[in-house]
């Protein structure tokens, strides 16, 4: 309910004229103020007029007036220019912080109609629950709700790989490796190959670029993949090389083998063939951060990423078990998933972090180059209508339906803005 409330707060779906306080002062609201999703008042900096008197500050909501205090926020100074306390049942009077000053409050009055609406949103079984006004969506507020869902998403991701950086003492070419290393994951094997990348001896990595069977050493050994008694002579090159190599830089301990996950995937994806294929491409690409920073287009931004395998994967899934002979290399739709994830968030990353737009508007023109994703989250917003032109709308569609969908969070949303309205009263 106090959700609801901040909603129509927000976008002022209640009568314009008969709003007062509960001492019967008229309250005129000129600015709602400026959502707040962080700790603190719900809305900063809002314009009102109660009674004659002008008043700028903060607005906070609750379903019961005497939230106030379960809240502690007679108790918090982050309250005390709170002008204005708006709820549902004003069962107490509230006082500023320091002070015994009451502030004014305001009983808001939710429309039935917005009522109705948002809890069938919130028991509707079908996805997405606002199907039946989908169609009719003006475009203009659909490409800008998309865009702005372009633009969350990518700065979510760049979150992460700050996070990463951070981890890695801001080293950006470690922090590039363990977002490609999960995005290899594709998934299902995403935390256990960022888990891998983290441990990873990257120095060590490039004093031994030259030589891809003791990079594959490397990374098969931290991966915990080299600790069988397999009786297969690359295998046994390989865990030999480990040992050498280990002992020599002092390597941390491997990941845990079991968390390698096998089941429900293909062949083609077995943390085996990612493995081989990423120490591929680092024996063949060193600083791939400033190629990836230098790289203007698409095509040669899948160049970096064009990566194979050793003979020995040609005809191998796993270690000591010979199959058919098939290379082992990325097809286009998993190098546009790779760009997606991983260069893209990464160009906006360190164009934020650097202070250069270029980097980032660059980004943004290649997620308008690429088409766009299909998986069944796309497919099922094609069946209402709703068509993704390339990969910039794909990934608003996906962060769509994780982020306010999934969650139920129609609120925030443009679409279940589009749902919930009403007309409003004089």
């Amino acid at each position: 309910m106090e959700q609801l409330l901040q909603y129509v707060w927000k976008h002022k779906i209640y009568p314009f004229s008969g709003l007062k306080t509960t001492n019967g002062e008229v309250v005129e609201v000129i600015d709602a103020g400026l959502q707040n999703q962080h700790a603190g008042p719900d809305f900063f900096n809002a314009k009102l007029k109660i009674g004659d008197v002008l008043w700028v500050g903060n607005v906070e909501v609750h379903e019961k007036a005497s939230a106030w205090y379960s809240h502690g926020h007679h108790l918090n100074p982050a309250y005390a220019n709170v002008i204005l306390h708006v709820v549902g049942d004003a069962d107490a009077e509230i006082f500023r912080y320091g002070s015994t000053e009451k502030i004014p409050q305001v009983v808001l009055p939710c429309p039935d109609e917005v009522k109705r609406k948002y809890a069938l949103l919130k028991r509707m079984d079908t996805y997405p629950a606002c199907y039946a006004i989908l169609r009719d969506i003006p475009m203009i507020t659909l490409h800008s709700w998309l865009s702005a869902l372009t633009a969350e998403r990518i700065d979510q991701r760049a979150g992460l790989i700050y996070e990463r950086l951070k981890l890695c003492e801001n080293n950006w070419e470690h922090a590039l490796f363990i977002t490609l290393a999960r995005n290899f994951g594709f998934g299902l094997n995403g935390d256990v190959f960022e888990a891998w990348a983290k441990r990873i001896n990257l120095a060590a990595v490039g004093k031994h670029r030259d030589d891809l069977r003791q990079i594959e050493a490397i990374f098969f050994g931290m991966a915990g993949l080299l600790e069988d008694n397999l009786d297969d002579s690359y295998y046994r090159d390989l865990q030999q090389e480990y040992r050498y190599l280990s002992h020599k830089f002092g390597f941390s301990s491997p990941i845990q083998t079991d968390l390698w996950k096998l089941s429900r995937i293909r062949p083609q994806v077995f943390p085996h063939i990612k493995i081989a294929q990423l120490a591929y491409l680092y024996h063949n690409q060193e600083s791939l951060l400033s190629k990836v920073l230098e790289a203007k287009s698409i095509e040669s931004m899948k160049s970096l990423l064009q990566t194979s395998t050793s003979s020995y994967w040609n005809n191998h899934y796993l270690f000591g078990k010979e199959t058919a002979i098939y290379e082992k290399s990325l097809g286009n739709d998993s190098l546009n998933l790779m760009l997606i994830n991983t260069f893209i968030p990464f160009l906006v990353a360190y164009g934020k972090h650097k202070g250069c737009d270029e980097f980032c508007h660059r980004a943004s023109d290649f997620l308008e180059q690429l088409k766009p994703e299909n998986n069944y989250i796309i497919r099922q917003w094609e069946r209402f209508g709703i068509i993704a032109d390339h990969a910039a709308d794909s990934q608003a569609l996906i962060q769509l339906r994780k982020e306010y969908c999934d969650k139920r969070d129609c609120l925030r949303c443009r679409i279940g803005y589009q749902y919930l309205k009403v007309k409003k009263t004089t």
